[in-house]
């Protein structure tokens, strides 16, 4: 066992590091660097963000992270399970009308196409064969499947708190939750509205393009329509 704070202060200060040059390598902000230092890990948004930048901020002063991340774990996660963030009741409740929508959409066609079958198979007696004529039919769910969605959103780097609404601030929410790294959301809509806490970690689409990574570790407020993204004034 080992203070983990006192550790990091102190290898700190022997690399000469001050905090602003921390915060720049790591993309940690100072508050939570130095809650970090003085063990107040209280201060940080859940467990997840602690062991996240107990590693990092390691790592980066020379240090082995994972060894850090298990003496946190020893010494404040007891009987607990990680940390998850509430995520929006919404994206289940349009996926389920979107599967009963689909279906709806099967069973229509299953029905026309057993039509055009009788009603060639009944006029076909009195018709050369010559005359018959095959032509695809195109299904609206096929149809609304190649259109990609209006957003479509990446955690690379890591965590990133995400919350959507339908048009503006006071539009109808979308999502509210953390992105951890590799998950991924996807919006359609006409217009949606973003607030982003830390955008470098972030990959975004807007209709299957890509869009230029956001620099800074500052969270941004964004507006994304089918033309692309824009700050929100």
């Amino acid at each position: 066992m080992f203070e983990i704070g006192n550790s990091l202060r102190e290898a700190r200060l022997r690399r000469r590091v001050d905090f602003g040059e921390a915060e720049q390598a790591t993309k940690i902000r100072v508050k939570y660097l130095r809650a970090l230092e003085d063990e107040e890990f209280g201060l940080l948004p859940s467990q997840t963000y602690v062991k996240g930048f107990l590693r990092s901020y390691a790592e980066y002063l020379g240090l082995d992270g994972q060894l850090y991340v298990d003496e946190y774990n020893s010494r404040y996660v007891v009987g607990q399970e990680d940390y998850r963030p509430r995520r929006s009741t919404v994206q289940p409740q349009r996926r389920n009308r979107r599967i009963e929508t689909n279906v709806v959409l099967v069973v229509l066609v299953v029905i026309a196409v057993s039509a055009v079958v009788v009603v060639a198979a009944w006029t076909g007696s009195d018709k050369p064969k010559t005359q018959a004529v095959t032509r695809p039919v195109t299904t609206p769910a096929a149809t609304a499947k190649a259109v990609p969605p209006l957003l479509w959103v990446q955690a690379l780097r890591g965590p990133s708190k995400l919350t959507v609404h339908d048009g503006g601030a006071t539009g109808r929410l979308r999502y509210e939750g953390t992105l951890l790294r590799g998950e991924t959301q996807q919006f359609r809509g006409k217009r949606l509205w973003l607030a982003i806490d830390t955008p470098e970690n972030l990959k975004l689409e807007v209709r299957g393009m890509a869009i230029k990574p956001m620099r800074g570790h500052r969270p941004r407020v964004i507006v994304v329509t089918s033309n692309g993204i824009r700050p929100t004034t």
